[in-house]
């Protein structure tokens, strides 16, 4: 029991310490030269680059889902409005109508 506890606990550690990271080596033997480097940096930049026009797309895209909500939010204060008012209108007719003006009263 208490070996497999040891086991458990080892397993764990190993899990959930980090190792150690390798990409910024600087014992790699392939980024000894200038242009190995140079052709790493190149290659960075144009990830970070792509990665700068994913996120500029997504943000737009989302700014136009977000405007196009406020859209639909504004068409819903219009309709809310109509249906006040519409409202306000048959309340005043049936009060008329409770009040004996039979124009307002519908058969």
């Amino acid at each position: 029991m208490k070996f497999g506890l040891f086991v458990c606990a080892v397993a764990m550690s190993a899990a959930l310490l980090p190792a150690a990271a390798r990409a910024d080596d600087p014992n790699d033997p392939t980024m000894r030269s200038a242009s190995a480097r140079a052709r790493d940096r190149a290659i960075i930049k144009r990830m970070n680059q792509q990665q700068l026009a994913y996120v500029r797309q997504r943000d737009a895209k989302m700014m136009q889902n977000y405007r196009s909500a406020n859209g639909d939010r504004d068409s819903y204060d219009d309709a809310r409005a109509d249906y006040s008012r519409r409202m306000a209108a048959w309340r005043h007719a049936v009060a008329a109508c409770n009040a004996g003006r039979w124009e307002y009263c519908d058969d």
